[in-house]
């Protein structure tokens, strides 16, 4: 393979690394866990919190505090799996270039 055509192969690459990057960023990712349900952008910014409190007291918020850090990470788990299904390939496709 000469050297022009690995340039244009990683100039593709990169292309497609791109692209993938944008749809994992433009994706909302939701994470549950009891009560609680947050919503995530792929770039791991919450943009969503909704609490049912149909059934809480009062004596409940140290409980729901701890649901909505659960809940996050699980959002964010969600975040990196696709980010890992769509970029590893990459990784994969040219060893010692990344």
């Amino acid at each position: 393979m000469n050297l022009q055509a690995l340039m244009k192969q990683a100039q593709t690459m990169q292309k497609d690394m791109m692209k993938a990057k944008d749809e994992i960023d433009k994706t909302i990712f939701t994470g549950e866990n009891g009560f609680v349900k947050v919503e995530v952008k792929g770039t791991k910014e919450v943009i969503k919190v909704e609490i049912d409190n149909s059934e809480l007291t009062s004596d409940d918020i140290e409980f729901l505090q701890d649901m909505i850090v659960i809940a996050i990470n699980d959002a964010f788990k969600k975040v990196d799996q696709m980010t890992e299904e769509k970029m590893g390939k990459f990784a994969n496709a040219m060893p010692g270039m990344f």
